[in-house]
């Protein structure tokens, strides 16, 4: 590690089972400098195995813009209720929502199930329903229902179409670089030989996909083909290779290649007819939306490009484990859990708060797998999460979680065990890192008009 990286460490536990089953903290009574050491040691060990699987959630996405689900909901109805073309029976379903005592509020998802669920019943075919009754003498039309659903799903589109904050320019700013960047990179070190590594997300946004990218690491994310690809599952059985000639005669694995599920779908995902085609949108067209605060100025926004909007693979509802069911997620969902059952697997989890049931149940069902180790990264150590995976123990001790100091956490809160801390400052260090950031400062000292006598002078490096 850096010694800037040192200097901000945070003191962690690392809370996981011993010889008698009983869980403690592995790093307890250690110096902090000795604690480092044994934690990254660690996972060293653990990413040299030969399975490596990574699961992430919206934690991973809060540093970039992205939102949990709690801020998500507030966004999204604040937002499509300042519509001025919102029918008024839609307007009083959202308004009853909001108003909802704390004590007596389901989750969002449980809520926007109820609301989806009551937008089908009526418009279904030989549905012998005309519509539904909300609490509160709230009678909404099947109309009404139709333009809320589709407002809030567009609304859920543009909270999640994020973009990757550009690779600094300068060694001095090098520890700000996106922790997408950063993880990656470190991600796909590992030898060559080992199996490769499987990167499933929950998330809808494409800050992994514009992180690949920028980095020059090869996937495979389902889809072949290009221009217009479609979903094909056969391409997660494909591997690349340097041809014969260029490695000294014989063929040798590209080493920079990752396979990535994209287990609730993603912004850049279309149903086309009977097919599920990816295309990438031009993500500038939707940039304006997420700098806005204002309520009144995000909703003209909305309805501004609400017609170029495309939709989301599987909104957040209770219902996701039925559409799981269906291609293509009945597919990413058995690799999840095929890849689960390999023999010698290291899961690794970051941002995922437990709170899908049909995920959660995989991970649960995976733990029987003898040879599997799972390191759950939770950077709130009074979290439920927490107190779960200290039952997994029953399942076999080989469940771990990172989490902060009760003392660190309250010093500097969610600043410790979050995805930015442990993709900088806990994950090994890499070399190529550092050589990519020189090349991104070269790229912008050419585009800028540096002349290349400075350049080979060493002006501006």
């Amino acid at each position: 590690m850096t010694e800037s990286s040192q200097d901000t460490l945070t003191k962690y536990r690392l809370i996981g089972p011993l010889d008698n089953a009983e869980d403690s903290d592995l790093l307890a009574g250690l110096s902090e400098k000795d604690a480092k050491n044994r934690l990254q040691a660690l996972i060293a060990e653990w990413l040299r195995m030969e399975n490596l699987v990574v699961l992430t959630g919206a934690g991973t996405s809060v540093t970039s813009g992205g939102k949990t689900m709690e801020s998500l909901e507030s966004a999204v109805l604040k937002t499509v209720i300042a519509s001025k073309d919102i029918p008024e029976m839609a307007a009083a379903v959202i308004n009853a929502r909001i108003q909802e005592k704390a004590e007596a509020k389901i989750g969002f998802e449980e809520w926007l199930s109820f609301l989806i669920n009551a937008s089908h019943i009526g418009a279904a075919p030989r549905s012998p329903l005309i519509g539904v009754k909300w609490k509160g003498a709230i009678e909404p039309s099947q109309t009404d229902l139709s333009v809320l659903t589709k407002r809030i799903g567009k609304a859920i589109f543009l909270e999640c179409s994020l973009s990757l904050p550009e690779a600094p320019l300068s060694a001095a700013e090098a520890p700000h670089i996106s922790p997408h960047l950063s993880f990656l990179a470190k991600l796909v070190a590992r030898d060559s030989n080992l199996g490769r590594a499987h990167l499933f997300t929950l998330n809808y946004d494409t800050l992994f996909e514009q992180a690949l990218e920028l980095l020059g690491i090869q996937y495979f994310d389902g889809f072949t083909g290009k221009a217009d690809a479609r979903f094909d599952p056969s391409v997660y059985g494909l591997d690349i290779y340097y041809p014969g000639e260029v490695a000294e005669g014989r063929v040798r694995r590209f080493d920079k290649f990752v396979h990535l599920y994209k287990l609730h779908g993603s912004i850049h995902w279309e149903v086309r007819g009977d097919e599920l085609r990816a295309r990438h949108p031009n993500l500038q067209l939707f940039k304006s939306y997420l700098t806005l605060n204002d309520v009144a100025e995000k909703a003209a926004k909305l309805a501004e490009l609400e017609e170029i909007t495309p939709q989301v693979g599987i909104l957040p509802t209770t219902n996701k484990f039925t559409q799981t069911l269906a291609m293509p997620f009945a597919h990413l969902f058995r690799s999840f859990q095929i890849r689960l059952s390999a023999p010698q697997t290291f899961l690794l989890i970051l941002g995922y708060g437990f709170g899908d049931d049909h995920v959660t149940r995989i991970i649960e069902t995976a733990l029987m797998n003898p040879s599997l180790i799972m390191l759950v990264v939770e950077p709130n150590p009074t979290s439920k999460t927490i107190d779960r995976i200290r039952r997994y123990k029953d399942l076999g001790r080989r469940a771990f979680v990172l989490t902060p100091t009760d003392a660190a956490f309250e010093t500097v809160r969610f600043k410790g065990a979050t995805f930015d801390d442990f993709a900088r400052n806990v994950m090994p260090d890499v070399q190529w890192l550092d050589d990519f950031l020189r090349l991104r400062r070269f790229e912008k000292q050419i585009a800028s008009g540096v002349g290349t006598a400075d350049l080979n002078n060493g002006v501006g490096v």
